[in-house]
């Protein structure tokens, strides 16, 4: 699925392009399934701040993007190896992230077998590709945060958004490291919520959570449209804020409340690393934490997957079947 031009989800087309050719540390991995990522959809249409924008220009591509499929995880079978690769061998099913490099949009990518800015390890056993290929983003953004926060044993942790791809791995890895969760999303996902282990659930279309007279040790912010202030004042004295996907003012926001001391704010990008990547699977081979799916598309309706994706209603992870 050819990424065209910058714009909205029409700039995604379906082509014929040519097989990728493994280099000597890379596999050849065939991809059965893919998923709409906000990392994707923001990239696809240049949804950042001006500074950023430009920025991003610079790198991808000052008029047409240079890299022409998107795609940041997959799940699928490696059907060639090159010369260097020592981990895997043909037939091998993996699932994993690129990184920067993009390119799960295709039946075909080449990754190199270990990389700092990609994660790739062996599927899940007791998974479909459908339902692992949900894992890397949301699962690895959801483990960075929760893990940042410190110990999470008996402590209160709200998480906005907690019915979407990241909202609901970050629900369930709480709950596993002890935590007393409280997910906030809209009435149509509250019974989802409570299927993979939320203690307490809050509609915010019928009320907000922070005129309640109730604090939080943590609170991971998934969405962040509510005003900053109102939020930083349902957290405890040491609390910490956890910031997904913060905008410049709110970054300098967040700044200001860290140097103050006691809150922290804690934001920026997650890391995609392999042994995070490898602790997810061994977590859902023991039956601890689910992927959850709204809906799968077909690749060559992978526009209607993003203008659903989009439009803030997916229950989990919106997932691309090849």
């Amino acid at each position: 699925m050819v990424w065209t031009q910058y714009g909205p989800p029409g700039v995604l087309r379906l082509q014929d392009v040519d097989r990728p050719v493994p280099r000597a540390d890379e596999l050849l991995i065939g991809v059965h399934a893919t998923a709409v990522t906000a990392g994707d959809c923001e990239l696809r249409g240049l949804r950042f701040s001006l500074g950023l924008r430009l920025r991003v220009r610079l790198m991808m591509g000052p008029m047409r993007p240079r890299h022409k499929v998107l795609g940041q995880e997959f799940a699928g079978e490696v059907a060639e190896v090159g010369p260097a690769v020592t981990d895997f061998a043909s037939g091998d099913q993996v699932f994993g992230t690129t990184g920067v490099r993009f390119g799960a949009y295709a039946e075909y990518i080449c990754l190199p077998q270990r990389s700092r800015g990609s994660a790739l390890t062996n599927k899940p056993a007791n998974m479909s590709y459908d339902e692992a290929v949900t894992v890397p983003t949301g699962g690895l953004g959801a483990l960075h945060f929760l893990r940042r926060a410190g110990d999470l044993r008996g402590r209160k942790v709200l998480i906005i958004g907690a019915g979407g791809g990241i909202g609901a791995f970050a629900v369930q890895l709480a709950k596993h490291f002890g935590a007393e969760v409280t997910g906030v999303d809209r009435s149509e996902k509250l019974d989802l919520l409570r299927s993979i282990g939320a203690d307490r659930v809050i509609d915010y279309t019928r009320e907000d959570f922070t005129q309640r007279d109730e604090c939080y040790d943590v609170i991971f912010d998934v969405v962040g449209k509510t005003a900053f202030s109102a939020r930083i004042s349902r957290l405890n004295p040491q609390g910490r804020y956890l910031w997904g996907n913060p905008g410049p003012s709110a970054t300098a926001r967040g700044l200001g409340t860290s140097m103050r001391g006691g809150r922290k704010v804690i934001r920026g990008a997650s890391r995609q690393k392999t042994e995070d990547l490898v602790f997810l699977r061994e977590l859902i081979e023991a039956g601890r934490i689910r992927t959850v799916i709204d809906q799968r598309f077909p690749l060559e309706e992978i526009a209607d997957a993003h203008r659903y994706f989009e439009g803030g209603v997916a229950r989990g992870c919106v997932v691309i079947t090849l």
